[in-house]
């Protein structure tokens, strides 16, 4: 009687072996595949902020983004070598169009914290570090974060500031579509406080004589934190060619030039201190 093996209901550890290899080979394609298209089309799409003043804002005559944000937008598309397509995105909307694939990479005034960092990649070399303030009328009385206790407070919908006014120093946060929008409503009497990246709210505090009325008396920021570009989750190729570009800006002093040509005051301390980093042997 001849005897017939019947096929295994399980497959072997061969096949187990090859499935395995297959789909690391699939996730290293996937991974790959921002910075293939990037090089394929020539072009690549960055979302930037732009908020008015230094960090980002339209040129009347020639309706151009200028500003620190596409500046850097700009030189790094031109290191990757490509064309920069700038795309104005918001806090509200940002995380998305990047997911989405609208855009391939961020630019946006928006800092690494790890809830962020749970859901997309980033190039880990920071290019600046942010945090927030208040804006508040000068007779508000409020001279620290625990005076918004029980106040209300406008911010950008999507912004990392929310939860920390919320959990941290009690205060009822208003989510608005745009920092302009949330702004608009401090100087309506909507909120007590407006509070948006120090990047935004001091030039304008200080550079707009119709903010003269208002002041950001709390020294401490809330929340300071690395600004780093963002990739989508394992994109690894194009985490390690963004990064590299970001370390020359900084072992060159581009950043430096480029933060003193764009009139940003204060000075960023921590931009020497990566220089110095970067040019040590």
């Amino acid at each position: 009687m001849i005897s017939r093996s019947r096929p295994s209901l399980f497959p072997s550890r061969t096949a187990v072996a090859l499935a395995t290899l297959l789909g690391l080979c699939a996730g290293a394609a996937h991974a790959d595949a921002t910075l293939e298209r990037i090089k394929q089309r020539g072009k690549v799409a960055i979302g930037v902020m732009v908020n008015g003043g230094p960090f980002g804002s339209i040129d009347p005559a020639t309706q151009q983004l200028v500003g620190w944000n596409p500046d850097l937008a700009r030189e790094l598309a031109k290191q990757l070598g490509a064309e920069a397509e700038l795309v104005q995105v918001q806090p509200s909307n940002r995380v998305q169009f990047l997911q989405s694939g609208k855009v391939d990479l961020l630019i946006a005034s928006m800092e690494y914290n790890a809830d962020r960092g749970e859901i997309l990649g980033h190039a880990p070399t920071p290019f600046y570090r942010v945090g927030g303030t208040a804006a508040v009328l000068k007779t508000s009385g409020i001279a620290k974060w625990e005076d918004l206790r029980g106040k209300v407070v406008c911010a950008s919908q999507g912004s990392s500031y929310v939860k920390p006014l919320q959990e941290q120093y009690g205060a009822q946060v208003r989510g608005f579509k745009t920092s302009a929008e949330s702004l608009l409503a401090l100087r309506g009497g909507n909120c007590v406080a407006a509070v948006h990246d120090s990047t935004l709210i001091q030039p304008l505090l200080r550079g707009n004589a119709e903010w003269a009325a208002y002041a950001a008396p709390i020294r401490e920021e809330i929340l300071p934190a690395p600004s780093v570009v963002w990739t989508r989750k394992g994109e690894a190729d194009t985490i390690a060619a963004v990064d590299k570009v970001v370390q020359q800006w900084h072992r060159s002093g581009w950043l430096i030039a480029t933060e003193k040509r764009n009139g940003i005051e204060p000075p960023q301390a921590l931009l020497p201190e990566l220089q110095a980093k970067f040019k040590a042997p």
